[in-house]
């Protein structure tokens, strides 16, 4: 989906609340085995895509890319403008991480330091945009 088309916070919030009960489960073996069952690929797709877009019209620019595969990617933050190869500034992460930092529920630098995101390039710090949403 292109980061200029506008997010309804409405959808985005109802997406978000969606996927909450999932986010809100412990990601160890000791967690309830009927709580916060795992979301479809589409509701997951919808959170993730709907709050990148979110970022990306928070922070708008193209100088850094912010990739949740498999789901979206999206340029945004001020500054030079990449047109070739791989972006000098990367965030990378999973769909759980993702959602999880776009609610609040996980601290940027702890993400960093746990090797749950990897953000390559000196503008690659996208924690003044986060969080995103509460649902």
């Amino acid at each position: 989906m292109p980061a200029s088309r506008s997010v309804d916070p409405e959808e985005l919030r109802h997406a978000v609340r969606t996927v909450a009960a999932w986010l809100d489960t412990p990601t160890e073996s000791d967690a309830e085995p009927d709580a916060g069952a795992e979301p479809t690929r589409k509701e997951l797709a919808s959170a993730v895509r709907l709050s990148l877009r979110t970022l990306a019209t928070i922070a708008p620019g193209h100088s850094v890319e912010v990739r949740v595969p498999p789901f979206s990617a999206v340029q945004c933050v001020e500054g030079p403008r990449h047109t070739r190869g791989t972006p000098p500034n990367v965030v990378e992460t999973d769909p759980r991480t993702w959602l999880e930092l776009a609610t609040g529920r996980l601290d940027w630098t702890d993400a960093v330091d746990r090797g749950l995101v990897a953000a390559s390039g000196p503008r690659a710090d996208i924690s003044p945009w986060l969080p995103i949403v509460r649902p």
